[in-house]
């Protein structure tokens, strides 16, 4: 049994509590408020005078799969090679070395739970795995849900890797869009060849591993995880997800302040980032810290992500912060790097918020999570103290 007490406790979901106690067992969280006994030759953390917070989580990166300060022997982000790959999965390019950079810085910043993503040269990318950056031997060990999603790209990046790289398609918009409503209509062929096949064994297809995995798009079990920063982007990925009944995420929402009530409306969680670059692409002109703001007002649900390949990932909070310096409210930037991207990656039932039951994943501070003085004096996963300063 772990007491960590005197803090000042981020719930996230159940207010703040002061000079709180949360009681760890077993890599879950026990007990947390802020009159729970301590209980008899339980080990006692002091954290008088800190914040005690949950793990942050970082809902769309590509740390792991895209080695730090490697360079081509260590970046399998994207297979690119053929437009459409449902079939790769990220879960296979990622080095859980415990000094890969990414990794390692999450783990220091207190980013206890990530989203590992392939990357967007293909207007079908590959499926997505949620894992904890916890040290492991295998990627195996650290996955909290795989597949998580299958990521999809439009505008300029596939254009960019086909149409003007190798003299392909798609070389325009049009083209994303009939790639994705191609490969739909495929998938419901053999899904509907699977089904008449239900009383015929010998008339069954053969197993075809894009089109198993476009099925579960299909049948709702895993969303399309859509890179787009145009409104007009995302507004071609909701019409093809509105013609064949499918669930979408808009992964960077660059344009999020143009169409913001339209997103929330329609339901479309926005994963905003990176933020913290420059407009390298004329789909970035946009790009400010005003966009999270909009969101919020618009009622839209939100997280705020880093898209690092490296030790960017460590600028999460920073980013949060300037988007509390541009008029959002301090407890929806706290939401949108905890318990948002836990709710939008479907693992909130583990990580995202301090409640009991849930995984014991925390991070102790010196002060305030959005000041840049702060510094990250512990970062607990599972109930095991990872980084101590």
């Amino acid at each position: 049994m772990l007491a960590i007490k005197g803090g000042k406790i981020l719930t996230v979901t159940k207010g703040i509590i002061e000079d709180g106690v949360i009681l760890l067992n077993k890599g879950k969280i026990v007990n947390v408020g802020a009159k729970v006994a301590v209980p008899k030759g339980a080990e006692v953390i002091d954290a008088t005078g800190k914040v005690v917070m949950p793990g942050l989580v970082e809902a769309h990166c590509h740390i792991g799969i895209i080695e730090d300060n490697i360079g081509a022997a260590g970046s399998d982000g994207n297979e690119a090679t053929d437009p459409v790959t449902p079939q790769v999965r990220a879960i296979d390019g990622i080095k859980a070395n415990a000094d890969e950079g990414g990794l390692k810085a999450a783990l220091e910043t207190g980013i206890t739970t990530v989203q590992i993503l392939p990357g967007s040269a293909n207007v079908i990318g590959g499926t997505g795995v949620v894992v904890k950056v916890a040290p492991k031997t295998t990627a195996d060990e650290m996955v909290l849900r795989n597949p998580s999603g299958l990521k999809a790209a439009l505008g300029e990046n596939p254009m960019r890797a086909y149409g003007q790289g190798q003299r392909r398609m798609p070389a325009t918009r049009m083209g994303e869009a009939a790639l994705l409503r191609e490969w739909f209509v495929k998938t419901q062929n053999y899904m509907r060849k699977k089904e008449m096949a239900k009383d015929d064994p010998s008339k069954m297809p053969d197993k075809d591993l894009k089109l198993e995995t476009m099925q579960l798009v299909l049948e709702r079990k895993i969303p399309l995880r859509t890179h787009a920063h145009r409104a007009d982007d995302i507004a071609i990925a909701f019409r093809v997800a509105e013609e064949f009944g499918f669930d979408i995420s808009w992964e960077h929402a660059t344009e999020g302040h143009r169409n913001a009530k339209w997103v929330a409306a329609k339901g479309i969680p926005a994963v905003w980032g990176p933020s913290l670059m420059g407009r390298g692409k004329w789909e970035m002109r946009e790009l400010n810290f005003d966009t999270p703001k909009a969101l919020y007002e618009a009622g839209a649900k939100f997280a705020i992500q880093t898209d690092a390949t490296g030790r960017g990932i460590s600028h999460q909070p920073l980013c949060a912060a300037m988007a509390v310096a541009y008029g959002l409210p301090w407890e929806a930037a706290l939401k949108a790097v905890t318990i948002n991207p836990a709710e939008i990656l479907g693992v909130a039932d583990r990580v995202g918020s301090l409640e009991k039951g849930k995984d014991a994943d925390l991070r102790i501070l010196s002060g305030d999570p959005f000041d840049p003085l702060t510094e990250v004096e512990m970062v607990i996963i599972d109930g095991k103290v990872l980084v101590k300063r």
